[in-house]
């Protein structure tokens, strides 16, 4: 039973780590993915285990795959190649907004240079 606790310590970590890197807070993440506040802070501390449909809505909403969550790889690894991946992940529409946003602030980085 412990090291199922355990499980949950780390999987809720690695979900944290992941929310917050996509810069999300608890509030606005719990709704993207149709929790609850109280339940996402439970599951980024491991009180409680993460369900596959949780799982799924999870990495959708923070366009990572679900290796980040369930096994042992540090999301922070390399942030071009988790960005690159992330946005590989992305509807083809989605990805021509985050382009031509990307775009404009590399527009606006080379002004204050």
């Amino acid at each position: 039973m412990k090291q199922k606790k355990q499980l949950n310590v780390e999987v809720g970590a690695r979900i944290k780590s992941a929310r917050e890197n996509a810069g999300l807070t608890q509030e606005r993440f719990s709704e993207l993915i149709g929790m609850g506040t109280k339940s996402v802070s439970a599951l980024e501390r491991g009180t409680v285990g993460v369900s596959l449909s949780s799982i799924q809505r999870i990495c959708q909403v923070l366009s990572i795959s679900g290796d980040e969550i369930l096994f042992e790889r540090d999301i922070k690894e390399n942030d071009v190649q988790a960005l690159a991946a992330r946005l590989a992940r992305l509807s083809p529409e989605q990805f021509e907004i985050t382009r031509e946003i990307l775009n404009k602030l590399f527009e606006a980085f080379s002004i204050l240079n």
